[in-house]
């Protein structure tokens, strides 16, 4: 018996310690905007969130990654104010969350600098993506394997790409897979017969953007719908937004916000 007392005053206090810390990380976690979602927006939002902090010190913006789907996910299970998703939502996904467009973006398809090819074509690029297409010289390069580099199951990136350009074809279990937009470039700068697509604002002499269908990636083309390969950077909710969370939401579509983004090589929303 006596054992039993020691233990229940042990317990009482454990608990009430943990219902206390529980208390005050809600709290905490009500204050805060969390936003998850597609890498390729992240970087985006965190440079939104830097400049709205240094307004509104006050408040706290955390931003984190994990893909489009993972963003959807987590605004549906209440860990996310607002999810960021680098394609459009699905006809099933549009009846349970809200979205708004916020940029658009183009997804510039890279070579290696050493890599004499200048364009493809939609169809050419479809092919080579699902390995019909397996050798450069057929392209009028170099006699050399290609070796394709997408993006990850569940990446908004690959999912544009997929809807764009390979029209219901799978991509290829050749192709090397890879979690950023920055580990495709690095692949890709390193291998001169390496293909892949990345973020247009990701674009640097590091690599080569090829002509799609006889179009640069361009901001000029985007904002004219010349280039095929454009996607949207979306925010995602569910429900009434939290006051903060529609402060911030309403920060990223404002002048201030869309100039940012501009200057960061994203075209402001439509």
């Amino acid at each position: 018996m006596y054992r039993s007392k020691i233990n229940s005053a042990l317990i009482v206090p454990v608990l009430l310690c943990f219902a206390l810390l529980l208390t005050a990380c809600s709290s905490q976690t009500g204050e805060s905007v969390h936003i998850v979602g597609s890498s390729s927006v992240q970087p985006f939002v965190e440079l939104l969130a830097e400049s709205y902090l240094k307004n509104n010190p006050e408040e706290n913006v955390d931003v984190q990654g994990g893909g489009s789907t993972a963003g959807l996910q987590a605004v549906r299970t209440g860990l996310a104010n607002i999810g960021t998703s680098s394609r459009m939502l699905t006809a099933a996904e549009s009846e349970t969350f809200d979205s708004a467009v916020v940029a658009l973006d183009g997804l510039a398809v890279v070579v290696n600098p050493a890599n004499p090819l200048s364009k493809i074509t939609s169809a050419e690029l479809r092919d080579v993506f699902s390995g019909k297409i397996a050798n450069w010289e057929v392209l009028g390069g170099d006699d050399r394997p290609i070796r394709p580099i997408t993006r990850e199951a569940g990446s908004g990136s690959r999912d544009n790409f997929a809807s764009l350009v390979m029209e219901g074809n799978p991509i290829s279990r050749r192709a090397i897979t890879q979690e950023s937009n920055g580990a495709v470039k690095e692949l890709v700068k390193g291998d001169p017969a390496a293909i892949g697509y990345i973020s247009l604002s990701m674009l640097s002499h590091e690599v080569k953007a090829l002509l799609v269908d006889e179009e640069a990636p361009t901001i000029e083309n985007i904002q004219k719908g010349h280039y095929a390969l454009t996607r949207p950077f979306l925010f995602v909710t569910k429900g009434d937004m939290s006051p903060e969370a529609r402060r911030f939401f309403e920060y990223v579509l404002s002048d201030e916000g869309q100039a940012i983004l501009e200057e960061e090589g994203l075209v402001r929303k439509p």
